[in-house]
């Protein structure tokens, strides 16, 4: 599967609401939920972490995660669509999202209380990004 079926996959969810460790889009997604629904949308189902705060002490422990499910570690590339970043947004505050088909990313935003396409450039330096092999 191709970077852009997941940001295909992804943009369908657009409008959903948003809930913190949302997994259905009926309920809510929030950002991981939203990576892990667009992912088995595309026949790629995977197991993440279930409970989580808003706040993170770092990305560390998360890091072996994306290469266990296909993804390889990109750096100094420009982002293509289905790429997942990591930034953010405030301080140990983590958000994943993907690179959009037109652009821009598709992401759970809290304050907007849905998932959203946004507009290139972030609002916060990317701190990881990564790409399905």
């Amino acid at each position: 599967m191709s970077g852009g079926a997941l940001a295909g996959a992804a943009e369908k969810f657009i409008g959903a609401t948003f809930r913190l460790n949302g997994r259905d889009p009926v309920t809510g997604l929030d950002c991981l939920g939203l990576v892990i629904l667009s992912l088995a949308e595309i026949g790629r189902p995977v197991r993440l972490p279930l409970r989580y705060g808003m706040r993170n002490a770092g990305l560390a422990r998360y890091l072996r995660l994306p290469e266990a499910h296909g993804f390889v570690a990109i750096d100094g590339t420009e982002a293509e669509p289905g790429d997942v970043l990591v930034f953010e947004p405030g301080p140990g505050q983590l958000h994943l999202a993907i690179v959009a088909t037109q652009g821009g990313i598709i992401h759970a935003h809290a304050g907007l209380r849905r998932v959203v396409r946004t507009p290139f450039p972030l609002p916060s330096p990317i701190i990881g990004h990564w790409r399905l092999t």
